[in-house]
Formats: C-alpha cells, structure tokens, sequence
C-alpha cells in the first residue's frame, strides 16, 4: 500500500504537467479516432459479420432438442373384419366381426432428438470463405474512414494555425499603425497633414480592431469544433500555437489499385465469387446425423369394446367376449432411433437457379462499382497533382507579392514621415500588405490541402510529412 502511494506522489506532477500542456497533432488524432461515430459504426457492423462467421462454423455443432406433452386421451377405432377361412376349423363370414375399440385415459409421451450435419454440399465451406472475404471488404474500408479522420483534423488545425497566423499579422500591423499614428499626431500639430487625414489613421485603427475581433471569434469557433472532434478540454486546446508551412510529399509509391476503395470491392468480387458457388450447390445432397429417443405412457387407462372381441361361434358353442381392461398404467421405454438421413432437392421449383443468378447479377454490380471507381479515382489523381501544382505556383506568387507589398510600405512611411505622402496612400499601402501576407499564408492552408489529397490519391497519406 505504501508503494502504491509512493507511485502516485511520483507520478502526479507529471501528470498534472501533461494534463496542462498542449496536446499534438498525434494526440489530437488519436483522440479523434476514439470519437469518431463512423468508426464506431463501421467497427460495429463488423462484429456482425464476426458473429455470422462463428454462426457458420457452429452448423456442424450438433444439435439436442427435447419435446413433451400430457393430456387426457380418448380413442375411438371401428373395426370391420374381412371373411376368416380357416376350414375345416374355423370360418368367420365378411362382416362378422364388427366392433368398436376405445381406449381412454392419461397420456404422456416425451421425445429426445440428437441432429448433426455430416456434409452440406459444400455451402458451408464457400459461404465462410465468402464471409472471411466481406470481412477484410469491412476492415480496409477503416483505412478510408481513417484517412478521412486524419484529413478532418488536419483541416480543422491548419485553420487554427491560419487564424494564428493572421493574428500574428494584424498584431503586426496595429504596430506599425500606432507608429504612424504618432507621427500623424506630429504632423497634426506642425499643420503638415489636415484633420482628413489624421481621422483616417484612427479610421484604419478601429477597421483593425474590427478584423482582430472577427478573427478571436473564428479561433473559438475553431476551438470548440476541435473539443468536439476530440473530446480534449478546450482550455489545453488553446495552448496549442500551431505553425503553417508547405507540404512535399514523397513520390507516390503505389497506384490507385491501392486505394481502399478499390481493395474492398475486390474482396467483395470474389465474396460474390464464393456466393455463387454456394448457391450452386443447392443439388447437392446434405447428409445428417439423427438419433431419436422415446417414452410413451398410458396412466388410469381403459381398454374396451362394444362387442364381443372374438365373434360368437354357435357351431361350437363358443358364446364370445367383449374387452374390458383397465390397466394401471401402459409405458414404452425405450424407444430409440438412430441413423443418417440425407436429403436430395431433385427438383426445388428453381429456387436454387434464381439464387445463382442473383448473386451472379450481385458480382456483376460490384463490377460495375469497380470499374465507375477506377475511373472516378484516376481523374481525381489527376486533379490532386494539378491543385498541388497549382497550389505551390500560388505559395511562390503570395510570397513575391508580399515582397512588393513590404517594400511599397516601406517607401509609403517615408514619404508619409517627410510629408511627401497623404495618410491614404500609407493606409493603402498597409492595407495591401497585410491582404498580401493573410493571401500568402492562405496559400499555404490549401497548398497543404491539395498535398494531404494527392497523398490520398493513392492511399499513401503520411502524417509525418504534415506535422514533423
């Protein structure tokens, strides 16, 4: 007990440390991928198919199943005998014999069946390989929710960097602001700009807080969007100072055989393949193992007769007799039955064809969804490495035109510093960088979302190439 106390003591500072720092982008994703509800479904839905195939190898399990039943019973049989010739002994005309046999009384009877299957034609066996193929269908379907996980989060954190980074440059520029407005205040003072134009430096001022304002409020949005995709507290969240920067990714090493999508309806194809063959064999006699036992008792019974049970015979006398009995009680035990039994569909009324044929129109339908995929996934490999193309000829533009955009500041304070210049030419100049800047860090967030999809392209998305 001491031991354990000692651990924890030890262990709670860097407990409390972690439960205190910024989580990563690995901690994010992980998280993520607890809380996401296609997951779960998906995960979900494959237990099904888990317990289908368990269900499948359990058919030659054998089976045990025991019936009773207890009751009052009375039964009536009429009995008509045909002639007896039994000369010179005995002869007994048609007709002579005509009674009623009822027996009465308690009845019990209790039956025990023992079954198991011995062969089924093969359907078993093709539809567990057909299960076993929809089964790794389900589990590289994961992979696709996985990488959609992945982009989502990726998306959501590279806008909280953006949002960090626009702040970062309307901080920047409501310095600079502040400076001129200084000088403005100076060159108030000296007459050397009129009032116009030092109520637009306080115009720009206001115009900045207005943008600082909007962007707090996407960086909360942002934050609670990420709680929730997580489940982290937002106040750990908010720690997070994420930084963006441009994305190469490798050389694709595989095709777009090697998407998910495609992978999947492949092992759904040959499932549809084992579907077949298991339809087909609906021909094929199944053979079963069978054992029955029996117990069968009559209790308080009565046996009797409305005539005599052997006719009256007046040629010898014999004068006849009626049955009357009432037993204790009547039991048969055991009675047992055992053996194989097959059963052969010779003719089912082609229910066994139509099967077949459905589920060869099944395959055809993943055929059809193969080759629409296949199609569908090379033109948008094809459009991921014209955006990312696109993408990075965009990053190298922003960066130029927020050069310019520096330098054109530069000369506009001067000029504003010496006179040279009006209030709205400075304005404008800081302005235009600032759009320059936001613009260059934009293309920076979609550069990074065209490289996450060409990655996705063909199944290669490496999330060490996004946050190092």
């Amino acid at each position: 007990m001491k031991n354990i106390l000692l651990c924890i003591l030890l262990l709670a500072p860097y407990a409390n440390s972690q439960a205190q720092s910024a989580p990563d982008f690995k901690e994010l994703l992980d998280s993520a991928l607890v809380q996401d509800a296609d997951l779960k479904i998906q995960v979900t839905k494959s237990k099904l198919t888990s317990l289908d195939q368990h269900k499948l190898k359990d058919a030659f399990l054998p089976t045990l199943e025991a019936s009773g039943m207890a009751g009052y019973m009375n039964a009536t049989a009429h009995i008509v005998s045909p002639e007896i010739n039994l000369q010179p002994f005995l002869t007994i005309p048609e007709g002579r014999y005509n009674n009623n046999l009822n027996i009465s009384g308690f009845s019990g009877l209790a039956k025990a069946d023992a079954k198991m299957l011995l062969y089924s034609g093969g359907k078993v066996k093709y539809l567990g390989k057909a299960l076993s193929e929809k089964q790794q269908s389900e589990e590289i379907l994961l992979e696709k929710t996985r990488d959609e996980v992945v982009a989502t989060i990726s998306r959501a954190y590279d806008q909280l960097a953006l949002v960090h980074q626009s702040k970062k440059v309307l901080d920047e520029s409501k310095k600079r602001l502040d400076a001129n407005r200084k000088t403005a205040d100076k060159a108030l003072g000296y007459g050397l700009i009129t009032p116009y134009d030092h109520k637009k430096i306080e115009l720009a001022q206001v115009t900045l807080d207005a943008k600082v304002a909007e962007y707090e409020g996407k960086k909360e949005l942002l934050l609670t969007q990420l709680e929730v995709l997580t489940g982290i507290d937002k106040e750990r969240l908010r720690m997070i100072e994420p930084v963006l920067e441009p994305v190469t990714p490798s050389i694709p090493q595989r095709s777009i055989e090697d998407r998910a999508e495609i992978r999947a309806l492949n092992h759904g194809i040959s499932a549809a393949d084992y579907k077949i063959k298991a339809e087909k064999t609906w021909w094929i006699p199944k053979v079963q193992l069978m054992a029955s036992a029996y117990y069968l008792g009559l209790y308080g019974s009565r046996l009797k007769t409305s005539d005599n049970i052997i006719p009256a015979i007046p040629d010898i006398g014999y004068p006849g007799r009626k049955l009357d009995w009432r037993p204790t009680n009547l039991n048969i035990f055991p009675l047992l039955t055992a053996g194989v039994g097959f059963k052969w569909e010779i003719f089912d009324g082609r229910e066994g064809i139509h099967a077949t044929e459905v589920a060869r129109i099944d395959k055809e339908l993943l055929q059809n969804q193969r080759y629409d995929a296949l199609r569908k996934l090379t033109l948008n490999q094809a459009n991921s490495q014209s955006g990312y193309d696109i993408t990075n000829a965009q990053i190298v533009l922003k960066k130029k035109q927020k050069e310019l955009a520096q330098n054109a500041l530069v000369q506009a304070e001067k000029e504003f510093r010496y006179g040279m210049a009006k209030s709205t030419q400075l304005i404008e100049a800081e302005n235009d960088l600032e759009a320059a800047e936001l613009d260059y860090q934009n293309a920076i967030f979609n550069q990074r979302r065209a490289a996450i999809e060409l990655m996705r392209s063909t199944q290669e998305l490496d999330i060490t190439k996004l946050y190092q």
